[in-house]
């Protein structure tokens, strides 16, 4: 994942990954505060030995809030055609 696609969707990403990853406060995500890199080491500090695990699921929640934008994009497409 590039960093641009992990700043652009941090505000509803953080949101998703409290109610999954409940040992990550507020202070831990300010400090993240949209970079993958920063959030990778947050992740780290609080979960160690999951960290691949959460990596991952990180990995999967952007990936599908991407094709849900593809989808989008072409059914808006599809409505603009008629």
């Amino acid at each position: 994942m590039n960093s641009d696609q992990f700043k652009g969707g941090w505000k509803q990403f953080k949101g998703e990954l409290k109610k999954k990853w409940g040992q990550l406060t507020d202070d831990d995500l300010t400090e993240a505060e949209g970079s993958y890199e920063k959030f990778l080491g947050v992740v780290q500090k609080r979960y160690g030995d999951q960290k691949e695990e959460v990596k991952q699921w990180t990995d999967d929640w952007y990936s599908k809030r991407e094709r849900d934008d593809v989808i989008a994009k072409k059914q808006t497409e599809s409505i603009n055609q008629r």
